[in-house]
């Protein structure tokens, strides 16, 4: 199997702007393309934004930030999607990308989701986060099932696969993916999740911490499913800060909570969960060894020997050769959930085509 080389964007989004944010995302998968990247990653809902004031902020303070939310997420096949599409395509890339999504059925449904995008431009796996976690709720609602597929890269750099966040914590939404012969596993996050207003100097109590729970998670991932493992969590920036805390009444203590509170890392695994330590960025034209990014935005780039997820099965195969497949029987529904369904019989169909057409 070839080597794939990944690059993910360990960057922050134009906060609450589709369009701004958008036009970043192409500029980043040019300069990862220009690197030889074969895959480029971005964070959980990159376009526009993640909800991060729903944590810090009372619902009652968060009927801007939501109305902006719905206005600013983007349709699935909408013209950012498209515009990213086409990058990919004329780059010869593949893209995974999160974005809050909207829907034609409603003004305010969203769906927190992750599409992945093949070489050719296409739409391959398009999936909606299966259960917003603890104030995402405010913002997301559940998605379904159709969205836990792997993509087989035409180019033979393996099957990709993808979870949104808490998501990898859910062993059967994982199971789904390794039983798809998932090969390299791309878990996406926000840049913070705080769960307390903590700050800087707080002892007690402690908040969420990012980097230990993000990469037990999807270390976890990767030993078992003997896949590579590709964490893209997002960066919060100073403008995102400075929103944020305008729509509060208290901005002074919301600007302490968010700066203190502790920041995704974007890195790389491998099949055993160990972090590749050969992961590097490329800042101002030349390549700088770093194992990990948290606290500044940049590109990581790796190169993923495929065939180092071969050895591994041998051991512990949890689809195959170590898995009891006469005890255990797992059944996943991939249908699109909808609101409704119409059902018209044909005779209702042709006499209202006749009425239409005496009308004309």
């Amino acid at each position: 199997m070839p080597t794939l080389r990944a690059a993910v964007c360990h960057v922050a989004p134009v906060f609450l702007s589709a369009k701004a944010t958008t036009e970043r995302a192409i500029a980043l998968i040019q300069e990862a393309a220009r690197h030889k990247a074969n895959l480029v990653v971005f964070p959980e809902s990159y376009i526009p934004a993640f909800p991060i004031w729903s944590s810090i902020l009372p619902p009652t303070d968060n009927h801007d930030f939501f109305k902006r939310m719905a206005q600013e997420s983007v349709y699935a096949d909408g013209e950012e999607i498209r515009a990213i599409q086409a990058v990919a395509r004329a780059t010869n890339t593949m893209v995974s990308i999160g974005f809050s999504e909207k829907t034609r059925f409603s003004t305010a449904t969203l769906y927190n989701s992750n599409i992945i995008i093949s070489e050719k431009g296409e739409v391959v796996v398009h999936h909606r986060k299966l259960m917003p976690t603890f104030f995402e709720k405010l913002t997301w609602s559940p998605g379904d099932g159709h969205g836990l597929r792997v993509y087989e890269s035409e180019q033979g750099y393996g099957k990709i696969g993808n979870l949104i966040c808490g998501e990898n914590t859910n062993p059967l939404a994982r199971y789904t993916l390794m039983a798809q012969g998932e090969q390299v596993h791309i878990s996406t996050w926000p840049a913070i999740w705080p769960t307390r207003a903590t700050t800087a100097g707080d002892v007690s109590p402690k908040n969420y911490d990012n980097v230990a729970a993000n990469r037990t998670r999807a270390a976890a991932h990767c030993f078992e499913a003997k896949a590579f493992g590709i964490l893209s969590a997002g960066f919060l920036d100073q403008q995102t800060i400075e929103l944020i805390a305008s729509g509060s009444k208290n901005p002074e203590f919301v600007t302490e909570v968010l700066k203190a509170s502790p920041q995704g890392p974007t890195m790389f695994l491998d099949p055993t969960g160990k972090q590749i330590e050969s992961a590097c960025i490329v800042d101002g034209g030349k390549q700088v060894e770093t194992s990990q990014l948290t606290d500044r935005e940049g590109i990581l780039y790796a190169d993923l020997d495929l065939d180092e997820t071969i050895e591994g099965k041998q051991y512990h195969d949890v689809v195959g050769g170590y898995q009891r497949l006469d005890v255990f029987n797992v059944k996943v529904d991939r249908s699109r959930r909808n609101p409704i369904s119409f059902v018209e019989d044909q005779n209702s169909r042709e006499e209202r085509k006749e009425t239409e057409t005496v009308e004309l």
